[in-house]
């Protein structure tokens, strides 16, 4: 299957322009499935500790939006994360939209980051220890939405549960670029899945930089397939999903507790 990966600038017109030329790349590609980075629809709210309930809102509503907009790049298949307010909790909703069935919220984001430019724990609430696959036409997959790639146990348990794609929308910097790399491949082994993974780009006014560098990690040996840059924001592969069927049945994933 053609999978896709990205990075994204989160200003408004950077969005934009980033937008119409992954559609653009997408259609051109015949891609069947792409991920989008966490939260792609709006500012990165997180960058201070001082939640703004009208900024939560906006970001809702932008990405109620945008996700009108996602039959624009002509995939079956798009997955991401998403802002919500359920039952008065904010929220970072991981989702599947199928162009047959629509959207779908499969996870909420679990284990939150407190610190400068990363204060999500106190912008918005913990999602439940919930990490079970969801059914899709290209078989099971499963989220680790950012620092949850840090909790490789989900990883080993989405092996023994048959997970074929592992996806994960990250936003994250510059300066920890290697090491997030370092993690997508080690949750790839753990999972015996294809890992993947798409992340902002861009500066902001201030100087800080977001990392970019998206990849495609193989579920043998986690080799890295394919990764963005700046100068490539859009990765394609055909991937072969019984690489990861297979897999299950080689090390370590084969070894029981």
């Amino acid at each position: 299957m053609n999978t896709t990966i990205c990075e994204l600038r989160d200003d408004p017109k950077g969005l934009e322009e980033d937008w119409q030329a992954l559609a653009a790349h997408t259609q051109s590609h015949k891609s069947q499935l792409v991920l989008l980075p966490e939260l792609p629809f709006s500012f990165w709210m997180c960058r201070n500790n001082q939640p703004n309930s009208a900024e939560w809102r906006a970001a809702v509503e932008s990405h109620d939006r945008w996700i009108e907009r996602l039959p624009e790049l002509g995939v079956p298949v798009v997955c991401a994360t998403r802002p919500v307010i359920l039952n008065g909790r904010r929220l970072n909703e991981a989702f599947v939209w199928d162009v047959d069935s629509g959207y779908r919220a499969i996870h909420h984001k679990t284990y939150l980051p407190d610190e400068p430019n990363f204060y999500e724990a106190t912008w918005y609430d913990r999602g439940p220890v919930s990490f079970i696959p969801t059914g899709t036409r290209f078989g099971k997959i499963g989220f680790l939405v950012c620092t949850e790639i840090w909790f490789t146990e989900h990883a080993r348990a989405y092996a023994q549960q048959g997970v074929r794609l592992l996806l994960c929308p990250r936003t994250t910097e510059f300066a920890s670029a290697d090491k997030w790399m370092m993690g997508g491949r080690v949750a790839a082994i753990m999972s015996g899945a294809f890992c993947l993974s798409s992340n902002r780009s861009g500066s902001r006014p201030d100087g800080f930089t977001w990392g970019g560098s998206g990849w495609i990690a193989e579920p043998g040996q986690g080799n890295v397939l394919g990764r963005t840059s700046a100068v490539e924001p859009f990765v394609t592969l055909n991937i072969d999903l019984e690489q990861a069927d297979a897999a299950k049945h080689t090390y370590p994933r084969y070894v029981v507790e």
